[in-house]
């Protein structure tokens, strides 16, 4: 899990998936499966997307009652997904809940999935926390806030900013996922990010993972962008 490229697949629909994947062969890809594909495709996405070797991250990001979400997470588990989240806003009860889920729902002699926690969303500025959610601490401190309750509800990590990784992981410890969004090449645009980093930043900064779309998934040539970005990430260049 650490050290990953994960690709998001921003896309509307499986032909759009598939159309993006064609060019890698049988590469196996890391890849990010997220509310605007899993809601138009369900469960035979993630089928699809086994069936040729791919990891997956399921970013659903559930946030409910306790006893929903560990039922959810029951049923998520048997799509044999390699990372799966939550909202740490949900609290540590569901967190815990969430896990119980995913524990019970997991076949017999295969490793449940990966859970972690989002603490602030990356399109989230300390600006809108105070004023919209009335959080009235920094926003690091919410992030750290939300690191350790996960930890504390025996979660794998949290989904974070990169310019919070170093702090959560000399607050929290190891091991600790932190897995980070909002990752752009300098030269590329912010969209609707707020907290945004380089991957140089983020592999200094001690991240475990990143999450990369648009700048792949729309680039021209997307099989020798992937390749740029795992150099970059790996530090082979800068």
């Amino acid at each position: 899990m650490d050290n990953s490229l994960i690709i998001a697949l921003d896309f509307a629909n499986k032909k759009e998936v598939e159309q993006f994947l064609q060019p890698f062969g049988d590469r196996q890809l890391f890849v990010k499966v997220g509310m605007e594909l899993y809601y138009q495709e369900g469960p035979s996405i993630i089928h699809l997307l086994k069936e040729k070797g791919h990891r997956i991250f399921l970013d659903l990001k559930l946030h409910d009652i306790p006893n929903t979400v560990k039922n959810a997470m029951k049923g998520l588990a048997r799509l044999d997904c390699d990372l799966v989240n939550v909202h740490a806003a949900g609290g540590k009860e569901m967190m815990q809940a969430a896990l119980e889920g995913l524990e019970a729902g997991t076949s017999m002699g295969r490793k449940r999935p990966y859970c972690i926690a989002v603490t602030q969303l990356t399109s989230t500025s300390e600006e809108q926390m105070n004023k919209e959610q009335l959080i009235p601490v920094g926003l690091l401190d919410s992030v750290v806030h939300y690191s350790v309750l996960t930890k504390e509800a025996g979660l794998d990590g949290v989904v974070c900013s990169a310019w919070e990784a170093e702090r959560i992981r000399e607050k929290v410890g190891q091991p600790f996922l932190t897995v980070t969004p909002g990752i752009r090449m300098k030269e590329d645009q912010a969209g609707d990010q707020k907290r945004i980093a380089t991957p140089n930043f983020a592999r200094n900064a001690g991240v475990s993972a990143i999450v990369v779309g648009r700048s792949i998934t729309r680039s021209a040539d997307p099989v020798q962008t992937y390749q740029k970005w795992i150099e970059i990430w790996k530090g082979v260049h800068s």
